[in-house]
Protein backbone atom coordinates (compact mmCIF):
# COMPACT_ATOMS: atom_id res chain seq x y z
CA UNK A 1 0.00 0.00 0.00
CA UNK A 2 0.88 3.67 -0.49
CA UNK A 3 0.11 5.09 2.60
CA UNK A 4 -0.14 9.17 3.63
CA UNK A 5 -0.11 10.40 6.95
CA UNK A 6 -1.52 14.01 8.18
CA UNK A 7 -0.72 15.17 11.18
CA UNK A 8 0.18 18.92 11.92
CA UNK A 9 2.01 18.82 14.54
CA UNK A 10 4.15 15.18 13.35
CA UNK A 11 4.32 12.31 14.44
CA UNK A 12 1.94 12.88 16.87
CA UNK A 13 -0.43 9.69 17.89
CA UNK A 14 1.08 8.17 14.71
CA UNK A 15 4.19 8.23 16.11
CA UNK A 16 4.26 4.19 15.98
CA UNK A 17 2.13 3.46 13.61
CA UNK A 18 3.32 5.33 10.61
CA UNK A 19 7.05 3.66 10.73
CA UNK A 20 5.70 -0.17 12.04
CA UNK A 21 3.72 0.33 8.57
CA UNK A 22 7.28 1.10 6.84
CA UNK A 23 9.06 -1.49 7.90
CA UNK A 24 7.24 -3.62 5.47
CA UNK A 25 8.93 -3.14 2.30
CA UNK A 26 5.63 -3.68 0.33
CA UNK A 27 4.28 -0.27 1.67
CA UNK A 28 5.61 3.25 0.80
CA UNK A 29 4.90 5.74 3.48
CA UNK A 30 5.11 9.00 3.99
CA UNK A 31 3.95 12.06 6.42
CA UNK A 32 3.13 15.16 5.93
CA UNK A 33 3.05 17.86 8.77
CA UNK A 34 3.20 21.54 9.39
CA UNK A 35 7.11 20.82 10.71
CA UNK A 36 9.25 18.17 9.40
CA UNK A 37 10.47 15.35 11.44
CA UNK A 38 14.11 14.22 10.97
CA UNK A 39 14.26 10.47 11.62
CA UNK A 40 15.61 7.22 10.64
CA UNK A 41 13.85 4.71 8.95
CA UNK A 42 11.46 4.16 5.74
CA UNK A 43 8.94 7.06 6.51
CA UNK A 44 9.12 10.18 3.82
CA UNK A 45 9.18 13.39 5.76
CA UNK A 46 7.73 16.52 4.20
CA UNK A 47 6.04 19.56 5.64
CA UNK A 48 3.27 22.20 4.52
CA UNK A 49 3.53 25.85 5.11
CA UNK A 50 1.83 26.64 8.45
CA UNK A 51 -1.51 28.73 7.73
CA UNK A 52 -1.45 32.52 7.90
CA UNK A 53 -3.15 33.92 10.80
CA UNK A 54 -6.38 35.11 10.71
CA UNK A 55 -7.83 38.26 8.93
CA UNK A 56 -8.29 41.57 11.30
CA UNK A 57 -11.89 41.20 9.94
CA UNK A 58 -13.02 37.49 10.51
CA UNK A 59 -15.13 37.32 13.13
CA UNK A 60 -13.68 35.76 16.62
CA UNK A 61 -15.50 32.39 16.52
CA UNK A 62 -14.01 31.56 12.97
CA UNK A 63 -10.43 32.05 13.40
CA UNK A 64 -9.89 28.59 13.96
CA UNK A 65 -12.08 27.58 11.06
CA UNK A 66 -10.05 30.10 8.80
CA UNK A 67 -6.65 28.68 9.97
CA UNK A 68 -8.02 24.75 9.33
CA UNK A 69 -9.48 26.26 5.83
CA UNK A 70 -5.82 27.53 5.04
CA UNK A 71 -4.11 24.28 5.94
CA UNK A 72 -6.73 21.92 4.09
CA UNK A 73 -5.71 24.27 1.12
CA UNK A 74 -1.84 23.65 2.29
CA UNK A 75 -2.66 20.04 2.04
CA UNK A 76 -4.21 19.59 -1.81
CA UNK A 77 -1.15 21.50 -3.27
CA UNK A 78 0.61 18.99 -1.28
CA UNK A 79 -1.20 16.36 -2.56
CA UNK A 80 -0.91 17.67 -6.02
CA UNK A 81 2.94 18.05 -5.89
CA UNK A 82 2.86 14.20 -4.50
CA UNK A 83 0.67 13.50 -7.36
CA UNK A 84 3.80 14.78 -9.86
CA UNK A 85 6.06 12.93 -8.33
CA UNK A 86 4.01 9.56 -8.80
CA UNK A 87 2.95 9.37 -4.90
CA UNK A 88 -1.20 8.53 -5.02
CA UNK A 89 -1.90 7.28 -1.42
CA UNK A 90 -4.16 4.20 -1.16
CA UNK A 91 -4.92 5.55 2.06
CA UNK A 92 -4.94 8.63 3.99
CA UNK A 93 -4.52 8.83 8.03
CA UNK A 94 -5.10 11.90 9.07
CA UNK A 95 -6.29 14.13 12.32
CA UNK A 96 -9.56 15.07 12.43
CA UNK A 97 -9.19 18.07 14.30
CA UNK A 98 -7.09 20.25 11.74
CA UNK A 99 -8.53 20.94 8.74
CA UNK A 100 -6.29 18.68 6.97
CA UNK A 101 -8.59 16.30 5.29
CA UNK A 102 -11.41 18.85 4.66
CA UNK A 103 -10.72 19.15 0.72
CA UNK A 104 -9.04 15.55 0.18
CA UNK A 105 -11.61 14.34 -1.81
CA UNK A 106 -11.44 16.99 -4.65
CA UNK A 107 -7.65 15.86 -5.09
CA UNK A 108 -7.79 12.06 -3.79
CA UNK A 109 -11.32 10.94 -4.93
CA UNK A 110 -9.99 7.35 -4.59
CA UNK A 111 -7.89 7.18 -1.32
CA UNK A 112 -9.17 5.76 1.86
CA UNK A 113 -9.52 7.85 5.04
CA UNK A 114 -9.23 7.07 8.40
CA UNK A 115 -9.10 9.51 10.57
CA UNK A 116 -8.18 9.71 14.40
CA UNK A 117 -11.45 10.93 16.14
CA UNK A 118 -9.58 12.56 19.17
CA UNK A 119 -12.48 15.04 19.89
CA UNK A 120 -15.77 16.88 19.55
CA UNK A 121 -16.47 19.61 21.66
CA UNK A 122 -19.85 19.96 24.18
CA UNK A 123 -20.38 23.04 26.14
CA UNK A 124 -20.98 20.53 29.14
CA UNK A 125 -19.62 17.36 30.59
CA UNK A 126 -15.62 17.66 28.72
CA UNK A 127 -13.07 20.17 30.14
CA UNK A 128 -15.66 23.41 30.51
CA UNK A 129 -17.05 24.18 33.96
CA UNK A 130 -15.30 21.09 35.74
CA UNK A 131 -13.46 23.19 37.76
CA UNK A 132 -14.66 27.28 38.29
CA UNK A 133 -11.36 28.02 36.18
CA UNK A 134 -12.57 26.55 32.36
CA UNK A 135 -16.28 27.94 33.18
CA UNK A 136 -17.43 29.02 29.82
CA UNK A 137 -20.33 32.65 29.38
CA UNK A 138 -22.48 32.30 26.14
CA UNK A 139 -20.14 33.60 24.09
CA UNK A 140 -17.72 30.54 24.63
CA UNK A 141 -20.31 27.98 24.41
CA UNK A 142 -21.20 29.57 21.03
CA UNK A 143 -17.85 29.65 19.45
CA UNK A 144 -17.18 26.34 20.96
CA UNK A 145 -20.18 24.95 19.03
CA UNK A 146 -18.58 26.70 15.70
CA UNK A 147 -15.07 24.85 16.19
CA UNK A 148 -17.34 21.79 15.23
CA UNK A 149 -17.62 22.45 12.00
CA UNK A 150 -14.64 21.58 10.24
CA UNK A 151 -14.55 18.22 12.25
CA UNK A 152 -18.35 17.25 11.19
CA UNK A 153 -16.57 17.64 7.70
CA UNK A 154 -13.91 15.24 8.53
CA UNK A 155 -16.40 12.87 10.12
CA UNK A 156 -18.72 12.78 7.18
CA UNK A 157 -15.54 12.14 4.28
CA UNK A 158 -13.99 9.70 6.79
CA UNK A 159 -14.18 6.09 5.35
CA UNK A 160 -13.39 4.83 9.16
CA UNK A 161 -12.44 6.72 12.28
CA UNK A 162 -10.36 5.47 15.45
CA UNK A 163 -10.79 7.05 19.19
CA UNK A 164 -8.62 5.75 21.60
CA UNK A 165 -10.75 5.11 24.31
CA UNK A 166 -14.98 4.84 24.59
CA UNK A 167 -15.48 7.87 26.47
CA UNK A 168 -13.49 9.91 23.86
CA UNK A 169 -16.01 7.66 20.92
CA UNK A 170 -19.20 8.00 23.14
CA UNK A 171 -18.47 12.59 22.37
CA UNK A 172 -18.81 12.03 18.85
CA UNK A 173 -22.48 12.54 16.97
CA UNK A 174 -24.19 9.36 18.01
CA UNK A 175 -24.70 8.71 13.89
CA UNK A 176 -21.14 8.70 13.45
CA UNK A 177 -20.36 6.23 16.01
CA UNK A 178 -20.43 3.08 14.23
CA UNK A 179 -17.94 3.95 11.99
CA UNK A 180 -15.23 4.49 14.96
CA UNK A 181 -13.53 2.22 16.49
CA UNK A 182 -12.02 2.25 19.71
CA UNK A 183 -8.14 1.72 19.81
CA UNK A 184 -5.78 3.00 21.68
CA UNK A 185 -2.87 4.62 20.66
CA UNK A 186 -0.34 1.94 22.40
CA UNK A 187 2.12 1.66 25.14
CA UNK A 188 5.90 0.50 24.90
CA UNK A 189 5.35 -1.58 27.83
CA UNK A 190 9.08 -3.04 27.59
CA UNK A 191 9.90 0.45 27.09
CA UNK A 192 7.82 1.81 30.08
CA UNK A 193 7.87 -0.48 33.04
CA UNK A 194 8.71 -0.92 37.03
CA UNK A 195 12.58 -0.40 37.48
CA UNK A 196 13.51 -0.53 41.07
CA UNK A 197 16.97 0.62 40.46
CA UNK A 198 15.60 3.97 38.77
CA UNK A 199 17.02 7.47 39.82
CA UNK A 200 15.63 10.86 39.04
CA UNK A 201 18.06 13.69 39.66
CA UNK A 202 16.17 17.06 40.99
CA UNK A 203 17.27 20.27 39.64
CA UNK A 204 19.03 21.19 43.20
CA UNK A 205 21.37 18.04 42.89
CA UNK A 206 19.80 15.90 45.15
CA UNK A 207 18.95 12.44 43.79
CA UNK A 208 15.59 10.40 43.96
CA UNK A 209 15.29 6.88 44.12
CA UNK A 210 12.70 4.34 44.95
CA UNK A 211 11.36 4.19 48.51
CA UNK A 212 11.57 8.02 48.70
CA UNK A 213 8.46 9.59 49.25
CA UNK A 214 8.17 11.01 45.65
CA UNK A 215 4.68 12.33 45.19
CA UNK A 216 4.60 12.90 40.87
CA UNK A 217 2.61 15.25 38.53
CA UNK A 218 3.27 15.23 35.11
CA UNK A 219 1.30 17.36 32.48
CA UNK A 220 2.26 19.16 28.95
CA UNK A 221 1.19 22.57 30.27
CA UNK A 222 0.38 23.30 33.76
CA UNK A 223 -2.93 24.07 33.49
CA UNK A 224 -6.26 23.75 34.89
CA UNK A 225 -7.82 21.30 32.46
CA UNK A 226 -5.21 18.98 33.76
CA UNK A 227 -6.05 19.39 37.15
CA UNK A 228 -2.96 22.08 38.38
CA UNK A 229 -4.97 24.05 39.68
CA UNK A 230 -6.32 21.71 42.69
CA UNK A 231 -2.78 20.10 42.96
CA UNK A 232 -1.67 23.23 43.98
CA UNK A 233 -4.12 23.90 46.55
CA UNK A 234 -4.01 20.23 47.76
CA UNK A 235 0.04 20.25 48.75
CA UNK A 236 0.10 22.49 51.92
CA UNK A 237 -2.11 19.83 53.20
CA UNK A 238 -0.38 17.13 51.76
CA UNK A 239 2.70 18.23 52.78
CA UNK A 240 1.98 18.98 56.47
CA UNK A 241 0.32 15.69 56.34
CA UNK A 242 3.30 13.58 55.02
CA UNK A 243 6.66 15.84 55.89
CA UNK A 244 9.16 13.35 54.71
CA UNK A 245 7.14 14.08 50.87
CA UNK A 246 9.18 15.42 47.44
CA UNK A 247 6.98 16.87 45.15
CA UNK A 248 7.95 16.68 41.68
CA UNK A 249 6.21 18.68 38.65
CA UNK A 250 7.01 18.00 35.05
CA UNK A 251 5.33 20.57 32.35
CA UNK A 252 5.68 23.70 31.12
CA UNK A 253 4.03 26.80 31.93
CA UNK A 254 1.48 27.85 28.97
CA UNK A 255 -1.65 26.48 27.84
CA UNK A 256 -2.70 23.88 25.91
CA UNK A 257 -6.43 23.67 26.67
CA UNK A 258 -8.51 26.16 28.22
CA UNK A 259 -7.04 29.50 28.50
CA UNK A 260 -4.44 31.76 30.60
CA UNK A 261 -5.10 33.26 34.40
CA UNK A 262 -7.12 36.52 33.92
CA UNK A 263 -3.80 38.73 34.52
CA UNK A 264 -2.37 37.18 31.80
CA UNK A 265 0.26 35.43 33.53
CA UNK A 266 0.91 31.99 34.05
CA UNK A 267 -1.27 29.58 35.44
CA UNK A 268 2.21 28.46 38.04
CA UNK A 269 2.65 31.87 39.17
CA UNK A 270 -1.26 32.63 39.79
CA UNK A 271 -0.94 29.27 42.29
CA UNK A 272 2.20 30.35 43.67
CA UNK A 273 0.65 33.51 44.78
CA UNK A 274 -2.21 31.87 46.12
CA UNK A 275 -0.62 28.51 47.66
CA UNK A 276 2.52 28.97 48.96
CA UNK A 277 4.69 25.90 48.99
CA UNK A 278 8.60 25.13 50.17
CA UNK A 279 10.60 25.22 47.03
CA UNK A 280 13.02 22.78 48.82
CA UNK A 281 10.30 19.90 48.92
CA UNK A 282 7.78 21.28 45.34
CA UNK A 283 10.25 20.81 42.50
CA UNK A 284 8.87 22.20 39.27
CA UNK A 285 11.07 20.36 36.25
CA UNK A 286 9.61 21.91 33.25
CA UNK A 287 9.86 19.30 30.26
CA UNK A 288 11.91 16.41 30.78
CA UNK A 289 13.81 14.46 27.97
CA UNK A 290 12.27 11.10 27.74
CA UNK A 291 14.57 9.23 29.39
CA UNK A 292 14.38 11.25 32.42
CA UNK A 293 10.65 11.24 32.29
CA UNK A 294 10.58 7.21 32.73
CA UNK A 295 13.06 7.58 35.63
CA UNK A 296 10.57 10.17 37.01
CA UNK A 297 7.64 7.99 37.15
CA UNK A 298 9.80 4.96 37.69
CA UNK A 299 10.67 6.14 41.21
CA UNK A 300 6.81 7.88 41.93
CA UNK A 301 5.70 6.98 44.96
CA UNK A 302 2.60 8.29 44.07
CA UNK A 303 1.43 9.68 40.70
CA UNK A 304 -1.43 11.93 40.59
CA UNK A 305 -3.78 12.27 37.41
CA UNK A 306 -6.22 15.15 37.96
CA UNK A 307 -7.60 15.54 34.69
CA UNK A 308 -11.11 17.10 34.10
CA UNK A 309 -13.32 14.98 31.63
CA UNK A 310 -11.12 15.02 28.70
CA UNK A 311 -8.68 13.14 26.26
CA UNK A 312 -7.13 10.92 28.02
CA UNK A 313 -3.09 11.44 28.62
CA UNK A 314 -0.79 9.61 27.58
CA UNK A 315 0.99 9.57 31.03
CA UNK A 316 -1.53 8.12 32.41
CA UNK A 317 -1.28 5.25 30.70
CA UNK A 318 2.25 5.20 31.30
CA UNK A 319 2.23 5.27 34.96
CA UNK A 320 0.52 2.37 34.86
CA UNK A 321 2.90 0.79 32.60
CA UNK A 322 5.38 1.80 35.24
CA UNK A 323 3.64 0.10 38.00
CA UNK A 324 3.06 3.27 39.85
CA UNK A 325 0.91 4.00 42.69
CA UNK A 326 -1.80 5.79 40.85
CA UNK A 327 -4.76 8.36 42.32
CA UNK A 328 -6.52 9.56 39.66
CA UNK A 329 -9.75 11.89 39.46
CA UNK A 330 -13.16 10.38 39.82
CA UNK A 331 -14.32 11.27 35.89
CA UNK A 332 -15.81 9.13 32.86
CA UNK A 333 -12.62 8.86 30.79
CA UNK A 334 -10.32 7.89 33.65
CA UNK A 335 -12.73 5.43 34.95
CA UNK A 336 -12.31 3.65 31.87
CA UNK A 337 -8.42 2.63 32.65
CA UNK A 338 -8.77 2.96 36.22
CA UNK A 339 -10.53 0.79 38.76
CA UNK A 340 -11.00 1.88 42.45
CA UNK A 341 -8.97 -0.47 44.96
CA UNK A 342 -8.04 -3.05 42.21
CA UNK A 343 -5.27 -0.90 39.69
CA UNK A 344 -5.52 2.06 41.16
CA UNK A 345 -7.35 4.55 43.23
CA UNK A 346 -10.09 6.98 42.43
CA UNK A 347 -10.81 10.84 44.00
CA UNK A 348 -13.32 13.86 43.18
CA UNK A 349 -10.75 16.27 41.17
CA UNK A 350 -12.20 19.10 41.70
CA UNK A 351 -11.94 18.75 45.37
CA UNK A 352 -8.04 19.79 46.97
CA UNK A 353 -9.32 18.56 50.70
CA UNK A 354 -10.15 15.57 49.18
CA UNK A 355 -7.07 15.28 47.02
CA UNK A 356 -4.88 15.87 50.06
CA UNK A 357 -6.57 13.62 51.96
CA UNK A 358 -7.12 10.41 49.89
CA UNK A 359 -2.93 11.01 48.80
CA UNK A 360 -1.40 11.49 52.15
CA UNK A 361 -3.98 8.33 53.46
CA UNK A 362 -1.87 6.21 50.03
CA UNK A 363 1.58 7.69 50.91
CA UNK A 364 1.04 6.13 54.49
CA UNK A 365 0.20 2.96 53.36
CA UNK A 366 1.44 2.50 49.96
CA UNK A 367 3.90 -0.53 52.02
CA UNK A 368 1.13 -2.48 51.72
CA UNK A 369 0.23 -1.30 48.16
CA UNK A 370 2.20 -3.17 46.48
CA UNK A 371 -0.88 -6.00 44.74
CA UNK A 372 -2.21 -2.63 42.88
CA UNK A 373 1.17 -1.20 41.91
CA UNK A 374 1.46 -5.29 39.96
CA UNK A 375 -2.53 -4.93 38.58
CA UNK A 376 -1.34 -1.37 37.05
CA UNK A 377 1.17 -2.72 35.24
CA UNK A 378 -0.96 -5.39 33.89
CA UNK A 379 -3.82 -4.08 33.12
CA UNK A 380 -1.22 -1.19 30.36
CA UNK A 381 0.26 -4.84 29.36
CA UNK A 382 -3.38 -6.38 28.78
CA UNK A 383 -4.86 -2.91 27.27
CA UNK A 384 -2.47 -0.87 25.57
CA UNK A 385 0.33 -3.12 24.69
CA UNK A 386 1.49 -1.45 21.37
CA UNK A 387 2.08 -4.44 19.90
CA UNK A 388 -1.45 -5.63 20.28
CA UNK A 389 -2.66 -1.89 19.27
CA UNK A 390 -0.29 -1.48 16.20
CA UNK A 391 -1.67 -4.79 14.96
CA UNK A 392 -5.42 -3.25 15.52
CA UNK A 393 -4.82 -0.47 13.87
CA UNK A 394 -2.74 -1.96 10.81
CA UNK A 395 -6.21 -4.04 10.95
CA UNK A 396 -8.55 -1.05 10.07
CA UNK A 397 -6.03 0.24 7.68
CA UNK A 398 -6.01 -3.03 5.59
CA UNK A 399 -9.97 -3.43 5.86
CA UNK A 400 -10.76 0.01 3.92
CA UNK A 401 -7.59 -0.21 1.94
CA UNK A 402 -8.60 -0.24 -1.79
Amino acid sequence: MRVLFLHQNAPGQFRHLAPHLAEDPANEVAFLAERRVAAPGRVRWLRYPAPEPPGIATHHYLHRMEGNVRRGQAVVRACLDLREEGFTPDVVVAHAGWGETMFLREVLPRAAILSYCEMFYRGEGQDTGYVPETALDLDGRCRLRVWNADLLTALDLMDRGVAPTAWQRAQHPTCFQSRIAVVHDGVDTAEVAPDPHARFALPDGRVLGAGDEVVTFVARHLEPVRGFTVLMRALPALLRRRPGAQVVICGEDGVSYGRPPADGGTWRAAMLREAAVDPARVHFVGRLARRDYLALIQVSALHLYLTVPFVLSWSCTEALAAGCLLLGSDVAPVREVLRDGVNGFLVDGRDPEAVASRAADLLAQRASLGPVRDRARASAVQHFDLRHCLRQQSRLIQEIAP
